[in-house]
């Protein structure tokens, strides 16, 4: 997004106090992004289980419909993360986003602990709301704080990531230790806890930010020709008819109905990047054509990527032997901490492994990496593939650590399709539309998660998931991936002459 919210790109950047190398300012965003998070995660992998424990007595034959509910959530938090973005840029700016984000995203949280599925659906339609002025906006106030050159601008957004990390780390551990500790009784009756935590969090980081935001001075307050208080008023009933609209979208129209409207408006964004690079030259229109290709490879990657909070879920509940020391048993939510720890811990690996290679003339090209994102995936679910259909024991269970490894697999591939993606769409959307360049790339993984949903939906059948459907479900997504990183792996030396010397 512009930065038409901060003071003039040619003005000095105030002279910020530094800690531990960087602007003081940078931890301040990195807490408020770390509780953010913490409450994201924090709720992301009940909201499954919660759907078929609170609205379906428990019955596994709405594992289907709370997968499709599941996968229309996130699709739309990516959705509204376009509209979000273009309210701080030219309406309200970043820091106002920000705190009203907050807000509204807190509330939705503790909306969602009511039992009753219409305030139900209501709270995730505030949450998704919430999150599209809060999410795009926090991160894009990162790279203001460095001057234009400073070489530290790509380690700030390191340390930011990790605070996105860490939140996506503790806040399952937490939340799954409150549900099960706190009142003494089963998980399944204590979700309320988790939302009620996770509700605490984000209150936790609009209290932050609101004190903190001090510290960055003109950086992220609106320019004075967007600087009335009123326009904040008019944002704010906005939300109000927006919430109601997006409730609809997931609750009436459904998944399917949403699919169509995302893929609808997925091809307008497209469009509009060909007409705009049909001004510019033939460069500029083969470079679009590059990138919408990789988009659609995107869409496929995080269609089977976006498991972790419904098959996967259902996977660990109820098929994956959990039983650990002293009769023990290993959290559902445990797990979705497991993909986070991965990053931390292979990140620096990989980019040793791209620096080493390009050292030697031999890193990956863009549309190769993404590739290798793909077959990272796919080889996730060739593990759940032998474990299905060799590793079942005598209870109907498989091997704890089968989940674990397919989480692994998949985050090697997560780390090196989405770190470039971004970077990739500054590089070949045209320079007047690099805005919707990243509503393009927003918008393919916002289809590719409502597809997850749909799958995940597939797995289940209509009686809940056994041991039979995961193992067919997954195989196809084993194949479909496979097939998809090969395919890209053929046909990069056209995308990369398509890019025009764009690495």
């Amino acid at each position: 997004m512009g930065d038409t919210t901060t003071t003039d790109a040619a003005a000095p950047l105030p002279e910020y106090p530094q800690l531990l190398g960087h602007p003081k300012p940078l931890w301040m965003l990195f807490m408020a992004e770390f509780w953010e998070r913490f409450a994201f995660y924090g709720m992301r992998w009940a909201l499954t289980l919660y759907i078929v424990a609170q609205f379906f007595g428990g019955d596994e034959a709405g594992q289907a419909s709370a997968s499709r509910t599941y996968g229309a959530y996130l699709a739309l938090v990516y959705a509204t993360a376009v509209f979000g973005g273009y309210v701080a840029d030219k309406v309200i700016g970043y820091q106002r986003s920000i705190l009203l984000g907050a807000v509204v995203m807190a509330s939705g949280l503790f909306m969602v602990m009511v039992p009753n599925h219409q305030i139900f659906m209501l709270g995730l339609a505030t949450i998704i709301v919430g999150n599209g002025l809060f999410k795009p906006n926090i991160s894009s106030m990162v790279g203001q704080l460095y001057a234009p050159g400073d070489s530290r601008r790509d380690r700030g957004f390191t340390l930011f990531y990790m605070g996105i990390n860490a939140g996506a780390l503790i806040a399952p551990i937490l939340t799954s230790y409150l549900a099960e500790k706190v009142f003494g009784t089963p998980q399944h009756d204590n979700y309320h806890v988790v939302f009620a935590a996770s509700g605490v969090g984000m209150l936790i980081s609009l209290v932050w930010f609101w004190f903190g935001r001090r510290q960055l001075g003109e950086i992220g307050r609106p320019t004075p020709d967007i600087a009335n208080p009123m326009r904040v008023v008019y944002v704010a009933c906005g939300v109000l008819v927006a919430i109601p609209l997006v409730y609809l979208l997931m609750d009436r129209a459904g998944a399917v109905v949403l699919q169509w409207l995302l893929t609808a408006l997925f091809i307008g964004v497209g469009v509009m990047l060909v007409i705009e690079a049909i001004r510019t030259g033939k460069v500029q229109i083969q470079r679009v054509i590059a990138m919408l290709i990789i988009f659609a490879f995107n869409v496929l990657f995080w269609m089977f990527f976006e498991q972790a909070g419904s098959s996967f879920n259902f996977l660990a509940q109820n098929i994956v032997d959990r039983q650990m020391f002293d009769g023990w048993l290993f959290p559902v939510g445990w797990f979705q901490s497991v993909n986070p720890v991965a990053i931390v811990l292979l990140a620096p690996l990989v980019t040793l492994i791209w620096a080493w290679l390009d050292k030697r003339g031999r890193e990956p090209s863009i549309p190769r990496k993404f590739g290798l994102g793909l077959v990272g995936n796919a080889l996730g679910f060739a593990v759940l593939m032998y474990a299905l259909s060799s590793l079942v024991g005598g209870d109907g269970m498989i091997p704890l650590w089968t989940l674990v490894l397919c989480y692994v697999l998949q985050t090697a591939g997560e780390l090196c399709l989405s770190p470039i993606g971004l970077s990739m769409v500054t590089k070949l959307a045209p320079v007047r539309l690099v805005g919707l360049g990243m509503g393009g790339w927003f918008l393919s993984t916002a289809i590719g998660n409502n597809l997850a949903g749909l799958f995940a939906g597939h797995v289940s059948g209509a009686s809940g998931m056994t041991v039979s459907s995961a193992l067919d479900g997954y195989t196809m997504g084993f194949w479909i991936l496979l097939g998809g990183g090969v395919l890209l792996f053929l046909i990069a030396p056209l995308i990369n002459k398509l890019m025009h010397g764009v690495r």
